[in-house]
């Protein structure tokens, strides 16, 4: 079997066994990575990996593809999603250099490459772009890893991606029954608990696969399918601050109150499945035609109970006063006590009285799946001539729906509410202290009475009952031809190749719901309107101090609820989150390789035609009415990458690279409102440009005898046109009718502002004792070690417009800031053991902070980010014999919680307050607790 070269990618080779003895295949097995024919190495080139060592002989079959490879590659060993505890995609590939993850809840979600917005990241299915239920930001934890044979992320881009491929692509190759010998089966099964809340986790997945005689060729079937359970309890507070008017005292320019402090305290029950059916039909040695089909489930089962406390509810007690005051604490004051200095009160500590409790019961039944099917042949002819077809159909849906939420509020007399305490000054805890209100003599004047523990003694009636219907639905039609010829050109051997691409996606949002808020339609689907009688006598499973008690709302009892609700109340549309975009992508692209005895060339450009078509209903001059919008552009990205062999085992490798980020379906929607009394439009923006971007890359890499791997690589993207949302001119004709220009009118909504930048380095390390233990006179155990090792440093920097009002004054100057989502610091370290069928591996993963959001004005205390978020794993196999083994896996070891603050030093010294950097402000923090798993793989 040859082993086969790839050109500018990062490939993440799953367990093609999914166990210890994956590639034990026979007493030896061959790697063959996933990458068209004409790119295969010589014959002698094959890999053999024996399987007595997975983890030791793969990473050395990965460094023996990358010296082979034409350009920028970087390969993972083959075993390592099956050797650490990735139950999704994007903790799968996390490990990568240049690939930093955000998480929700706990679980890796989205992927981010070398400091881009994780929305220049696209994901396909064996080369098939696949729209996510989302939209284009691409969301990896509904992927279980279980499918994959390979995980292919590439990061220098060439002809044959997508256009909207702008930081790289991850390509999710699935097994197929060429990848064994024979009749194929593999195995899972496994048991495991959440510290936190003592909640169970359940993990199965199957593989099997044969390969029939068919004439002179094979046919090979392949069957899969996967279930993952995770349930969870969730640690949780947020603070949402404000900068408050009628605060007006010395120093206020730099005080940010918090208007509102809550607890959401999750019951979550989270599910992956996955079904791949695949049939591979090869006549003979120069066509092969392949069906493939591929389903995934993500399930997230939520129940949410949302204590709030509203602690700017009696703002307006408050009088605005620019004159000193003193802060000494007073204890009976006639205001509430909200961002009032002059009782003592603190942005960071104090106490209001007589505060409203605004609660929430919350049940939740998200559900996203993907349905991706394709057809594709490949057919060689005399004279290196070959055929490449596809044809592909893919449904993606995203159930936001809501089963019921129930919303619970303090009555307006004050003395039934209840008088908060708070301390804010660690930023890792919200401290609240409940109290009686007790109205004094003066009306006006109200104090803090008993301490109250539990919060639902407090009077806190149902208000209002809400049902939501809302599903997203992607469908997507791809069709795709490439011609490609092997000939000599310019002394070297070359590939060309001519393609032809065509894809259509159309996004429908249908949105509806039902509410309720009076007593006879309570009665009429019988709900309690008591709190006590809606909830069950739980304990809080969580170990964050509250610093009350309270009782979980009863699921049962809700869905009763709702039931009820659906049968006696129709549902009522959200017409303006109701909408109908179709995009059509006419794409052509011709590229070339030629390899020359000093390295490679590889070069070429792709044209796209984009079309985008909008239909919703929209307010125009006071006239409500469906609304179509239509834009169209023609796009080229070119390319271009060397590979120069610098020594036998040193490369160096030069790329540039384009590409386009479009904005996302939601936000090219019509929905809008267009006001010609005060000429201003709000919503989507059909006729939004692309990010455009322009890159360019060089890696070092040194091939270490006789074993090891340096890479030391720089990169620079330029970016024009960054999408942001914000509010300047529309600058388009696109809503014009009856006559009047509205290209000048006010627009807030998604808009391109200033261009910028993001630049780095990345440097990556992988070494394996074995070959050094007889030189260093070390015994022969210690052969089992190795390590592995990578680093991005990121540096971004676009401009942000400046923001201003309807009269077109600045509101917000212009100011420069960092790309969403880019930490300026990602690094994994790795250290495993491996010898005498034991294998251990320790993997530590960390990200220093990166922005969130930008904020337009200091009404929210400025710029959101998370802080640094680090991750420690550790997975143990052991094989009891051949083809039986079993597992260990602990994640989330550190347990470290996530949380997010806003700073708002940069405005204020935008705007001439001169602040140093503050992270006190937390908006959310989050803890989810260690997991441990263990249980049995089996392989033959």
């Amino acid at each position: 079997m040859k082993s086969r070269k790839i050109a500018s990618v990062t490939i993440l080779k799953a367990s093609m066994l999914a166990s210890a003895a994956m590639v034990l295949l026979s007493s030896q097995v061959a790697v063959a990575q996933e990458v068209p024919a004409d790119d295969a190495a010589e014959e002698g080139d094959a890999i053999v990996v024996t399987g007595s060592r997975p983890i030791a002989e793969s990473e050395a079959a990965a460094l023996q593809v990358q010296r082979n490879s034409d350009s920028l590659v970087t390969v993972v060993a083959s075993d390592s999603v099956g050797r650490l505890p990735d139950q999704n995609i994007a903790q799968a590939t996390g490990r990568l250099p240049g690939v930093a993850v955000e998480r929700d809840q706990g679980q890796a979600r989205y992927i981010s490459l070398r400091g881009a917005p994780n929305y220049w990241t696209t994901l396909s299915f064996d080369g098939i772009n696949v729209v996510s239920p989302e939209g284009r930001d691409a969301r990896f934890d509904s992927i279980p890893s279980a499918i994959a044979s390979q995980i292919v992320v590439s990061k220098a881009v060439t002809p044959d991606m997508p256009g909207e491929t702008v930081s790289g692509n991850v390509n999710v190759v699935t097994r197929s029954a060429f990848d064994y010998s024979g009749f194929h089966f593999a195995g899972k099964a496994g048991l495991g608990v959440a510290e936190l809340g003592n909640r169970p986790q359940y993990e199965g997945s199957a593989v099997v696969s044969t390969r029939i005689p068919a004439g002179e060729g094979e046919i090979g079937v392949l069957v899969s399918g996967s279930y993952y359970q995770r349930d969870m309890i969730t640690d949780n507070f947020e603070t949402d601050y404000e900068r408050v008017a009628q605060d007006q005292r010395p120093g206020a320019a730099t005080r940010f109150w918090a208007h509102e402090a809550e607890n959401k305290l999750y019951r979550l029950t989270r599910r992956n499945w996955s079904v791949t059916g695949r049939l591979d039909w090869k006549p003979d040695s120069a066509n092969t035609i392949s069906l493939r089909s591929i389903y995934t489930i993500f399930t997230d089962d939520e129940k949410r109970d949302n204590y709030r406390f509203d602690l700017d509810d009696r703002q307006g007690d408050l009088v605005a006063n620019t004159a000193a005051c003193s802060t000494a604490v007073n204890p009976t004051p006639t205001t509430s006590g909200y961002a009032d200095v002059c009782i003592g009160n603190t942005p960071f500590q104090g106490t209001v009285y007589g505060i409203d409790i605004r609660q929430r019961s919350t049940l939740r039944a998200f559900r996203q799946s993907i349905f991706t099917n394709t057809l594709e042949g490949t057919h060689e002819f005399g004279d290196g001539w070959k055929v490449n077809w596809l044809g592909n159909y893919t449904e993606s849906k995203d159930d936001r729906s809501v089963v019921g939420e129930a919303t619970w509020d303090s009555p307006s007399t004050r003395n039934l509410r209840p008088t908060v305490s708070y301390d804010f000054t660690n930023p890792n805890f919200s401290r609240l202290l409940l109290f009686t209100t007790v109205q004094l003599s003066t009306p006006t004047r109200f104090q803090a009475g008993t301490p109250v523990v539990d919060i639902d003694s407090f009077t806190k009636p149902l208000t209002s009952l809400n049902i939501l219907d809302a599903v997203d639905t992607t469908k997507a039609y791809t069709g795709k031809l490439v011609l490609s010829r092997e000939t000599e050109f310019m002394g070297g051997d070359a590939t060309f190749r001519l393609g032809f691409q065509f894809d259509q996606r159309t996004k429908t949002v249908d949105e509806s719901s039902i509410t309720l808020n009076t007593a006879a339609q309570f009665a009429t689907i019988g709900i309690a309107t008591n709190y006590i009688t809606f909830s069950l006598d739980t304990p809080f499973r969580g170990e964050i101090p509250l610093g009350y008690n309270f009782r979980y709302f009863d699921a049962e009892q809700m869905r009763a609820a709702s039931a009820a609700a659906r049968s006696n109340f129709p549902f009522v549309p959200a017409t303006g989150n109701i909408y109908d975009v179709r995009e059509q992508v006419y794409a052509g692209y011709a590229m070339g390789t030629v390899r020359y005895d000093w390295g490679s060339v590889i070069g070429g450009a792709r044209v796209e035609h984009v079309k985008n078509r909008g239909i919703a209903v929209a307010t125009i001059a006071g006239v409500t009415g469906p609304v179509t919008a239509e834009s169209s552009q023609t796009l080229v990205f070119p390319s271009l990458h060397l590979n120069f062999d610098v020594e036998t085992d040193k490369k160096l490798r030069i790329g540039f690279t384009s590409g386009a980020a479009r904005a996302d379906y939601d936000q090219l929607r019509p929905n809008v409102v267009v006001d010609d009394i005060n000429q201003s439009i709000s919503g989507g923006n059909p006729s939004v440009k692309p990010e455009r971007s322009y890159g360019v890359d060089a890696y070092y890499e040194w091939y270490v005898q006789p074993q090891g791997y340096f890479m030391l690589g720089a990169f620079y993207k330029r970016v024009e046109d960054v999408l942001y949302t914000t509010r300047r001119a529309f600058g388009s004709n696109a809503l014009d009718s009856n006559g009047i220009d509205r290209s000048a009118y006010a627009f807030s909504g998604i808009t391109n502002g200033g261009s910028g930048r993001v630049m780095g380095f990345e440097a990556a390390a992988q070494f394996q004792l074995d070959p050094y233990v007889a030189d260093l006179g070390l015994p022969d155990w210690m052969g089992g070690f190795g390590i592995t090792a990578n680093a991005t440093y990121n540096d971004s920097e676009v401009t942000k417009p400046a923001i201003l009002n309807a009269a077109g004054a600045v509101i917000s100057p212009e100011r420069k800031v960092p790309l969403p989502g880019t930490s300026e610091v990602v690094y994994n370290v790795g250290a495993y053991y491996e010898k005498y069928g034991l294998s251990l591996r320790l993997q530590y993963q960390n990200r220093t902070t990166w922005a969130d959001g930008f904020a337009d004005n200091l009404d929210s205390a400025g710029d959101t980010y998370w802080a640094d978020d680090d991750e420690l794993d550790f997975s143990a196999r052991y094989e009891i014999s051949k083809g039986f083994e079993v597992y260990f896996d602990a994640t989330n070891l550190l347990n470290n919680p996530g949380r997010r603050y806003s700073d708002p030093s940069n405005l204020l010294n935008a705007s001439g307050v001169p602040t140093v950097r503050n992270g006190q402000y937390t908006i959310e923090w989050e803890r989810f607790g260690r997991r441990y798993s263990g249980g049995i793989r089996v392989n033959f």
